[in-house]
């Protein structure tokens, strides 16, 4: 007997599109012998999504309305706490991803023993902008957290829900669900899946996507390498800094005993604003390691507690 599924649909002003797609992910399911439900959560939608989505309702299709759209992120998190299924599938309401995937995806995932698993769209109906970026951001985030994908930003995935859960979702780090799965001890792989054109409307995400997205790579890096050794990051930009700040110095220093005037020059003061920004970054640093080392006493301190209870 197949685990209960719940597909999960974040949506923002998809009414024409969900009116089509929720029906055929049921009729999908169903005829493969899936038990499911659907929920969609409206994003703060301002098109009639509650209108269609209240005319949907059944025993397996409820949604949950958000009153502000509050971004594709914390609508997953809302909508994760609410899913009752032991598998959930993460899919787009734009009807580009295909719901016939989804008992694939399901199978492939057992078959290899996986936690989580991508669709990953081998031929995207995307305009060439997106495709173009797409690349980028993908080539970026398997290099700088060295976990292998080629695209993970894709809306097809099919996870365990205790996985789903283990992710704290919030800003743009709905991106991010493979590596931060990783990174929580969790086996995640792709599968090449069918991609369509948007079926109706246009994209909600414009070109400030792009570069909000590589910020967010900055957060996941931070949080899945450098949070139980925060002087590792500080500490190195800090002795990094002040290096090149002391070769100033000491260059100003030459200079002075040659008898020229530095009281003036450029180069002294770069090199004197370097050194004081690296002690505050090894400041910083050592301020972080103390930070950890008291939340990991206090950890073990409980744990004590709860032993002797």
């Amino acid at each position: 007997m197949s685990p209960h599924l719940s597909v999960l649909l974040p949506a923002y002003n998809e009414a024409e599109n969900l009116a089509e797609l929720v029906p055929e992910i049921g009729k999908v399911l169903e005829a493969a012998g899936i038990s499911h439900e659907i929920v969609v959560v409206d994003d703060g939608s301002t098109d009639g999504t509650r209108k269609v989505m209240e005319g949907l309702r059944s025993d397996t299709v409820r949604s949950i309305r958000l009153r502000r759209n509050s971004g594709k992120s914390a609508a997953l998190a809302v909508g994760v706490e609410q899913v009752q299924g032991e598998l959930l599938a993460l899919m787009d309401a734009d009807g580009q991803d295909d719901p016939e995937e989804l008992p694939r995806l399901m199978a492939h995932m057992d078959e290899a023993g996986l936690d989580l698993v991508t669709g990953r769209r081998s031929v995207r109906n995307d305009r060439f902008v997106k495709r173009t970026t797409s690349k980028l951001y993908n080539g970026a985030t398997a290099r700088v957290t060295g976990v292998p994908g080629r695209d993970f930003n894709s809306g097809l995935k099919v996870m365990t829900t205790e996985l789903a859960r283990s992710v704290e979702l919030y800003g743009e780090l709905h991106r991010y669900i493979p590596v931060l799965a990783v990174w929580n001890g969790y086996k995640v792989g792709e599968v090449d899946v069918e991609h369509h054109e948007r079926r109706h409307g246009s994209s909600k995400f414009g070109r400030a996507r792009f570069w909000r997205g590589f910020l967010d790579l900055v957060t996941v890096k931070f949080l899945t390498t450098y949070t139980a050794r925060p002087f590792h990051l500080f500490g190195g930009l800090g002795f990094i800094i002040g290096l090149l700040g002391a070769v100033l110095l000491a260059w100003m220093a030459v200079e002075r005993v040659m008898g020229y005037e530095i009281g003036t020059r450029p180069a002294l003061q770069a090199g004197v604003l370097l050194v004081v920004v690296a002690v505050q970054m090894v400041s910083l640093g050592l301020l972080g390691e103390l930070m950890v080392n008291l939340r990991r006493r206090r950890s073990l301190d409980s744990a004590a507690e709860g032993d002797l209870r």
